[in-house]
């Protein structure tokens, strides 16, 4: 039987998630890449709300699933978060490797203001 890259990724992802929560201090910045959208979420774990997103989908921010687009998710994300009264914020990479396009957005909402 053969073990898929989803399938090892969603491992990984469920392995970080033991270990990252987020809360009302400090809520959780979730990523997610799909093959032709970037999607980013803070997460207030304790009470199961979403108080800020951001995606490739919204009017006016791109397209596709780009490194160029991560960055302006990253952005994005950042201002709605601190319009939310968020600064400081727990990354959650999904499991993925930290590298292109997750490292990019990271980048981008940590020069836009986030604390993480």
């Amino acid at each position: 039987m053969t073990i898929k890259r989803k399938e090892i990724r969603q491992r990984i992802h469920a392995r970080i998630r033991k270990k990252v929560k987020g809360t009302t201090e400090r809520p959780r910045l979730a990523i997610h890449f799909s093959n032709k959208n970037v999607y980013a979420q803070v997460i207030d774990d304790v009470k199961h709300a979403t108080l800020a997103n951001a995606s490739t989908r919204d009017e006016g921010v791109g397209s596709g699933a780009t490194v160029s687009s991560a960055v302006a998710i990253g952005k994005l994300i950042a201002e709605r978060a601190k319009a939310a009264k968020v600064t400081n914020v727990v990354f959650d990479r999904g499991g993925h490797i930290y590298h292109g396009k997750v490292k990019a957005l990271a980048d981008a909402a940590r020069e836009a203001g986030l604390q993480f």
